[in-house]
């Protein structure tokens, strides 16, 4: 048995995508026979009542730490305002979480044999580095998306001095960390071409809980109450942000208008008023625009579609990963996607034969690809299950789960061997 720190910006009982990966592979690797510690923050993205009701927080450090607990894992919790503020106070909310998690760490959180660290922020490689550090055990760094390629190719950051500190923390992260866990062998190409060794490098996919995401019946509560039981259901459900295509998905609703089609959109982020603006603007009748869901609403949610749909922006797909990707296939839905041709995103779809790829940022192709699902609705069906089986093959939460601990043990017993931080090999799990 292994003691593992987990050290995330985000787990449950927050509502957002990384929360559930981490709270779920927290809950394998206790399945697996280890002691799990979580460092967080207090719930800021999407934090859900009743999730809070089952998780209750209980005050360690007045208005700076709690402590939960969650399916046998201690969680302590550094507080954290709610998301949407300003630039400036959102970096200084980053730098008293990093600073109250190091005090946290030497003080409160109790002994660890590692430390498992996912990005974003970057920074969080640093932490994971030091906490390592401070104990002599390995650190783990887990790459869910290439920072700063997400800044820079979103416009977000154009400083040239602040590209160069970003890159030299980068190269710092990467060389610190005992363990790099790309989750694609994309992130892992691209890592290995700036120099990070190839022995460092373990590709783990993330993964889906199929038996939380699984086939239900079209017909149910959900598609009665919006009115989708007799229109073809295209969806989106996750992050409204920078990085997805909506000018495209836009403009196939106001191409298709005068089909039996709805666009079903499902989430929140910096993009949604941007949307109900734009929805009004254009006249759009056939897009909705729902706002956030919560987790356990999500299957009955793509059992109402007839079409999952992920619209990303040009090379954004080769910078990050929509995992979203796993549970509607899980569902058993087909998906049309816009997607760089060399990415992780293009591979899989193509690999699972369970939809469409489109180039990003093109509404004609995107359009296409809407109308041919919408005429071919049998072989959208055959399309989806094929989708459902390769990822209950592949990525599901429990082979994934082993995958993590197989890492762990290879780890400390090469720690052990050596009586330091261990030289890593590269496992080739994929």
């Amino acid at each position: 048995m292994a003691r593992i720190l987990i050290h995330s910006l985000v787990f449950s009982p927050d509502g957002v995508s990384t929360a559930y990966l981490m709270s779920d592979l927290a809950t394998e690797l206790v399945r697996g026979g280890h002691q799990v510690t979580v460092l967080t923050t207090t719930p800021h993205y999407n934090p859900e009542p009743a999730a809070l009701a089952r998780q209750p927080i209980t005050t360690v450090w007045r208005g700076l730490l709690g402590k939960s607990t969650f399916r046998g894992t201690t969680v302590f919790h550094v507080n954290m305002p709610a998301k949407g503020r300003k630039l400036l106070a959102r970096v200084f909310d980053y730098l008293r979480f990093h600073a109250v998690s190091l005090a946290a760490t030497l003080s409160t959180v109790g002994p660890y044999d590692l430390v498992l660290v996912p990005s974003p922020p970057l920074t969080m490689g640093v932490l994971g580095w030091l906490q390592g550090l401070l104990r002599g055990v390995p650190a783990v760094y887990n790459v869910q998306e290439i920072y700063p390629d997400v800044l820079i190719n979103q416009g977000l950051i154009r400083h040239k001095w602040l590209i160069a500190l970003l890159r030299a923390l980068e190269r710092f992260v990467y060389a610190r960390n005992a363990m790099i866990v790309p989750i694609s062998e994309w992130f892992s190409q691209t890592l290995a071409k700036r120099g990070v060794p190839r022995a460092k490098l373990t590709v783990i996919p993330n993964f889906v809980d199929t038996q939380l995401y699984r086939p239900l019946s079209r017909r149910n509560s959900f598609a009665e109450q919006y009115g989708l039981l007799d229109r073809f259901t295209v969806l989106y459900g996750g992050n409204l942000g920078l990085t997805q295509d909506w000018e495209s998905l836009l403009a196939a609703a106001q191409a298709l208008s005068d089909k039996p089609i709805v666009f079903v959109l499902v989430g929140d982020g910096v993009r949604r008023s941007w949307l109900e603006s734009e929805i009004k603007r254009r006249h759009l009748t056939n897009v909705r625009l729902l706002g956030y869901q919560p987790r356990e609403l999500m299957p009955e949610i793509n059992a109402a579609s007839d079409l999952g749909t992920i619209p990303m922006t040009r090379t954004s797909t080769t910078d990050t990963f929509p995992s979203k990707i796993y549970t509607i296939m899980a569902c058993g839905k087909p998906v049309v996607v816009s997607a760089d041709p060399n990415s992780e995103l293009a591979w899989l779809v193509a690999q699972a034969g369970c939809g469409q790829v489109v180039p990003p940022e093109d509404p004609r192709a995107y359009t296409r690809a809407i109308l041919r699902a919408f005429e071919d609705q049998e072989g959208g069906a055959a399309a989806g299950e094929r989708g459902r089986q390769y990822v209950r093959q592949t990525y599901s939460k429990e082979a994934v789960g082993q995958a993590y601990c197989r890492l762990v043990e290879t780890l400390l017993a090469s720690a052990s061997a050596s009586g330091a931080a261990p030289a890593t090999q590269h496992a080739g799990d994929r």
